[in-house]
């Protein structure tokens, strides 16, 4: 199973991260798809090789083969809005705001999963990337839909939680 490995492989140091790591997945009262799209979603975003190749089998055993592309497109397109919109705040000059972004992004509107899902997924990764007006933008969305706060709050202590594992999997075994 991924995250017994994964636990298994983190340092004494990192315990807080072990224990973590099977509280926000083991323990999370997500439903199992919106659970495991934002795993999958997170794992990529993480950037960490390890953790990918752990999740990803799991994750796709919980998820129909729909969900399981809506989740990657999800990091995906996050991979580049993120960078895109993150830049054009941080410039600083609102009159960016008022340029056509002439980015290809259809999948947003038609991700072949649930768009609360999608949604959160897409938060998840934002805010692995950093990106504050993703951040805020999905949020509204989501809560529009009436998705609860402490849903978008456990999708991001996910993000949180899943980025710091693969920091510190990565590094050990640079170090290492």
């Amino acid at each position: 199973m991924g995250l017994d490995v994964l636990k298994a492989e983190l340092p004494e140091f990192a315990k807080d991260l072990k224990l973590n790591l099977g509280s926000v997945v083991g323990n999370s009262k997500l439903p199992e798809q919106t659970l495991w799209g934002t795993v999958l979603a997170c794992a990529i975003a993480s950037r960490s090789p390890k953790v990918l190749r752990e999740l990803e089998p799991e994750a796709k055993s919980h998820l129909s083969e729909e969900a399981f592309n809506a989740a990657k497109a999800a990091a995906a397109i996050m991979a580049m809005n993120n960078v895109y919109y993150r830049s054009m705040h941080l410039i600083g000059d609102p009159e960016y705001g008022n340029l056509r972004a002439g980015l290809r992004m259809n999948v947003m509107a038609n991700p072949g999963a649930p768009k609360t899902d999608f949604e959160l997924w897409s938060l998840a990764v934002s805010a692995i990337n950093g990106c504050g007006r993703c951040l805020e933008s999905h949020e509204q969305v989501l809560r529009k839909e009436g998705v609860p706060r402490e849903t978008v709050q456990e999708a991001i202590k996910i993000a949180a939680v899943l980025n710091a594992v693969g920091v510190t999997l990565e590094s050990e075994a640079q170090l290492g």
